[in-house]
């Protein structure tokens, strides 16, 4: 058998996987395409070398893969990060056998762009997170046609009638001054929108189900200003808080710190960064309004940074440093 250590490199897609196999040299041992099986990649590099390391870029299906190559053939495999990887590419031309040999060879010299491995039960919440958040945005958006159809006609509901109570709802089916074709379209979205409230709450019981006895879900239901929704989708992205070795990286993994854009003696930074998670990002500011309308102790922190908005400083501004300690959720 040879004992050659070998780095792998997997470029993932649901027909084939291209597999290229690269000693510590950067010499080429193997750069071709095999079935998207676990055991087909096990018997594709078989008797060329001993494995070492792997990497596979984040994509999706690539976990369940990863998973099955760690628990089945023992591999030590990660996932790249496909932001950053595009990023190292910098050649125009792509292709499969490209893209493999450049995880193989960014995994030999250590220049991998890691991201974590979510474990099956953390990547099933997040399908169930994302179902549900569609499911929440068919539900606004029928909402938004049925506000638009209402203000084109200059609908004007009694005012003693909370908007989307049940008398609203009422008034809005039954009113005489839409027009005929208008009250059908209007009709018709309400009808939706009760199926979708329907369906919202059979994905929510789906979530309770998943999370009941969940430890980190019970410890951020603890939290001032944190709800089951809240609750769910930060368990689902930010999985396991303990990989992050302080505030300030979670801060910023889930797009709540600012980007750098210092250059020489100009200090500044360029608005928040955009590679986190939109469903994460949007909880967390909701969650942080949330807090500013309902406890005094953060209104109060609020209209501080407010005020101190405009000022320049040679320190960072206080939001940018504001959470930094080390946050664990054992």
């Amino acid at each position: 058998m040879n004992n050659v250590p070998l780095l792998l490199g997997l470029d993932y897609s649901d027909a084939f996987v291209q597999v290229c196999a690269m000693d510590e040299q950067a010499n080429v041992v193997m750069n071709r395409a095999c079935g998207n099986d676990w055991r087909e990649l096990v018997a594709a590099v078989a008797g060329k070398g001993v494995v070492k390391r792997v990497a596979i870029e984040a994509c999706s299906g690539a976990a369940d893969l990863a998973e099955e190559l760690v628990t089945h053939a023992g591999w030590h495999v990660e996932l790249a990060h496909p932001h950053y990887v595009a990023k190292l590419k910098g050649s125009p031309d792509k292709s499969d056998f490209s893209d493999g040999r450049l995880l193989a060879d960014l995994t030999r010299v250590g220049y991998l762009p890691v991201t974590w491995l979510p474990p099956a039960p953390v990547r099933e919440l997040r399908q169930l997170v994302n179902y549900r958040q569609q499911l929440a945005d068919q539900r606004r958006a029928a909402k938004l046609r049925v506000g638009a159809l209402l203000r084109e006609q200059r609908v004007k509901a009694p005012r003693e009638l909370s908007r989307w109570s049940r008398g609203w709802i009422e008034f809005a089916r039954t009113t005489t001054q839409l027009s005929e074709h208008a009250r059908w379209i209007v009709n018709q979205l309400l009808e939706q929108l009760g199926e979708l409230n329907k369906r919202i709450a059979q994905a929510e019981q789906s979530l309770r189900g998943a999370t009941a006895n969940d430890k980190i879900v019970e410890r951020l239901l603890e939290q001032e200003g944190v709800g089951e929704v809240t609750a769910w989708v930060m368990r689902a992205f930010i999985g396991v808080f303990d990989r992050f070795k302080s505030g300030k990286q979670l801060s910023r993994y889930c797009g709540m710190s600012p980007k750098n854009a210092s250059s020489g003696t100009r200090q500044a930074d360029g608005g928040l960064i955009k590679s986190s998670n939109k469903i994460l990002r949007a909880t967390i500011v909701q969650a942080a309004h949330r807090l500013i309308r309902t406890r005094p102790r953060w209104a109060t922190l609020a209209q501080s940074l407010r005020d101190r908005g405009n000022r320049r400083a040679s320190s960072p501004p206080p939001w940018a440093t504001a959470g930094c300690e080390k946050y664990s959720m054992k």
